[in-house]
């Protein structure tokens, strides 16, 4: 049988990669880019967006069972309706799954309506299942102002950090569009409008993740020995990459659009997908470390 550890961070991956990149790209439509573009757009990923919204939903709802064998005695206690009941009403994992249960009904329920609202519905529903995941974590550490301080800037950065890794996913294919006559001064635009959101993206990600760790550690992580530190120094590593491609790609090739249109394009599309991969792996190892003590 699966190790326990591995199920709950497999579930938590699972759970916080859907919603991020629902959020970002359903924001970035409903936001950023026009109606008709985003229209054409959403119904490219209209299947991919099925799937990733169930496997948000699936994985809030396995991870009551999974925290209620971790609280109790193992695998058993998954199945076991007083534990599962006693976790849900009596712990702060249980008001917290609460209120990623409301999320996912909320994100689940906007799939099959009109497209007008379909849009609006996803981003409410995953970025309420986002903001919802501070309620548990490091910030329980603390109490008071405090603990209202640390989970306000973690709110901050899974927002921030889904609205950048997910309008990715689109941004890819409004690339393409810019390439046809018809779109070309719509796919501009939100081109235009992309680059100005991501720069105050990366820049609260950068910053929301520093304050994160001095709460959380109140130094840098350079004690290699310990596995916490380990895992949060890559993955600012990979954060790093992330901002680095986004740097290249908007100072570098945004410019040479003009020049060569096909090759910048390649170019831009190709960064593009090296963030979305590297933010996939940042999301693995917060999953992984998130579970770990602080030290």
């Amino acid at each position: 049988m699966i190790d326990l550890g591995t199920a709950i961070a497999a579930c938590r991956f699972l759970h916080d990669a859907s919603l991020m990149l629902l959020w970002g790209g359903s924001a970035f439509l409903c936001l950023l880019v026009p109606d008709a573009l985003a229209d054409r757009v959403w119904r490219m990923f209209a299947g991919a967006s099925i799937v990733t919204a169930l496997i948000a939903g699936l994985s809030a709802l396995t991870s009551l069972p999974l925290a209620a064998a971790a609280i109790g005695n193992g695998w058993s206690d998954a199945v076991d309706a007083d534990t599962i009941r006693a976790v849900l009403l009596d712990t702060t994992i249980g008001r917290a799954w609460s209120a990623q249960a409301g999320a996912a009904l909320i994100l689940l329920t906007a799939l099959p309506l009109s497209p007008r609202w379909r849009r609006p519905g996803v981003m409410l529903g995953s970025g309420l299942g986002l903001a919802a995941l501070v309620l548990t974590g490091h910030a329980s550490m603390h109490a008071g102002l405090l603990a209202l301080a640390h989970r306000s800037n973690d709110m901050l950065h899974v927002l921030a950090g889904g609205g950048w890794l997910g309008a990715l996913v689109p941004l890819i294919a409004i690339l393409r569009l810019l390439t046809q006559p018809e779109h070309r001064a719509e796919a501009a635009l939100a081109l235009r409008r992309f680059s100005t959101a991501g720069h105050l993206a990366v820049a609260l990600v950068i910053l929301s993740g520093i304050v994160n760790t001095m709460l959380v550690l109140k130094r840098l992580p350079t004690d290699w020995s310990s596995p916490y530190q380990a895992l949060l120094a890559l993955k600012i590593a990979l954060v790093m990459g992330m901002s680095l491609l986004a740097i290249v790609n908007r100072y570098v090739f945004v410019p040479r659009i003009a020049k060569d249109r096909a090759r910048a394009l390649t170019a831009i599309r190709l960064g593009s997908i090296a963030e979305i991969a590297l933010g996939i792996a940042a999301i693995a190892l917060v999953a992984a470390f998130g579970m770990l003590e602080p030290a």
